[in-house]
């Protein structure tokens, strides 16, 4: 269970919870999740194990997310996961890409600033004309930051895993999601770069792999 943890501002009608998982990876999207909860509405009774994304299991994760599918279809909560590609993570570098996700979900889910009070983990930021709150370990302390994390990682996971696998079955995206395993980096350095993966991110590795191939989508 997420820790309780004061939020700064007077009450809103709407309580906007903002994470994002895949800053690192070499290869796929950043994806921010983004949870809207009506203000007085404690979602901490629906999820036993709601914290930070990664401190909980894959079983723990998926079945958070079918419950919030099942809140979301009650009208409890809304919420929604936007990305940034690997391709504009490569032009505008990932805080910009990030930032775009942002924007672009929370003035689709909040669109109205005067309703909602957002919540964000880390140093991330929400349109200037929100009130907001970035919180250090958000994730693990505020639960609809936690809520919004988990949703965004079983999104871009099932992505990884699924489609992009599908089409690059050679690069063992269903493992690693993208990630710099060994693995991950062998397969970049023997077979070059696909065009899911962030080339922005790869010059060491390609620098030692000079010659490989790229694979086009």
């Amino acid at each position: 269970m997420a820790e309780t943890h004061s939020l700064g501002f007077a009450q809103s009608k709407y309580i906007v919870g903002v994470d994002e998982v895949g800053r690192g990876p070499l290869a796929g999207p950043v994806s921010v999740g983004i949870v809207i909860i009506p203000a007085a509405h404690d979602i901490s009774q629906y999820f036993a194990k709601l914290t930070d994304s990664k401190q909980m299991t894959e079983k723990a994760r998926e079945a958070t997310c079918v419950e919030a599918e099942l809140l979301q279809k009650n009208g409890t909560i809304s919420y929604g996961v936007f990305s940034s590609s690997a391709e504009q993570i490569d032009e505008w570098g990932i805080e910009a890409a990030i930032s775009v996700a942002i924007v672009k979900g929370i003035t689709k889910l909040a669109p109205k600033p005067e309703e909602c009070e957002v919540f964000l983990d880390g140093r991330l930021k929400a349109p200037k004309e929100y009130k907001q709150q970035a919180i250090i370990r958000g994730d693990s302390l505020i639960p609809a930051i936690s809520l919004a994390s988990v949703v965004a990682k079983v999104s871009r996971d099932h992505y990884m895993a699924g489609i992009i696998h599908q089409e690059f079955p050679e690069y063992g995206f269903d493992s690693h999601k993208g990630y710099g395993t060994a693995s991950h980096i062998r397969a970049i350095k023997e077979l070059g770069p696909s065009s899911i993966h962030r080339k922005s991110f790869l010059s060491n590795i390609l620098s030692k792999s000079a010659g490989a191939s790229t694979i086009a989508s």
